[in-house]
């Protein structure tokens, strides 16, 4: 795996295969006051889309966070570690309540974590544009 910052349009294997693996995320986005609000999410790992997606519910606190940042996106960070190894994504998250999107986002899900999550009629999923990779392992 990479050390430090690597070229998000040209991931490393190993990197790759880090967000391959079942491993529990963080997901830090900015309150209206500028404060951190960090919360565990599954993510998932799209390098030929650059998208990282999380499913939620449309009214979490993330979410609005999100929204609040307007179309132009909010920045956020999605985050894994495992013992020495860990892995940052970073770029500009936005809200999707799109029926394919959300489809998309909870079949990449089921595959990583090896699990279909319950329904939820008021699932959306956060896409971010990855605009950064960091990692160590």
């Amino acid at each position: 795996m990479v050390t430090n910052s690597t070229d998000p349009g040209v991931p490393d294997e190993s990197y790759l295969a880090f967000w391959r693996e079942r491993h529990l995320c963080t997901l830090t986005t900015l309150r209206p006051d500028g404060s951190p609000h960090v919360v565990p999410v599954g993510v998932t790992y799209d390098p030929e889309a650059g998208l990282a997606r999380v499913i939620t519910n449309g009214t979490s606190a993330k979410v609005s966070h999100v929204r609040a940042a307007g179309p132009e996106g909010a920045r956020v960070a999605v985050c894994q570690v495992d013992g020495r190894r860990w892995a940052t994504l970073e770029g500009r998250a936005r809200v999707s309540a799109d029926p394919e999107r959300v489809a998309e986002a909870v079949r990449r899900y089921a595959e990583r974590y090896q699990r279909v999550p319950r329904e939820n009629p008021a699932r959306v999923v956060i896409e971010i544009e990855v605009e950064r990779t960091l990692g160590h392992g």
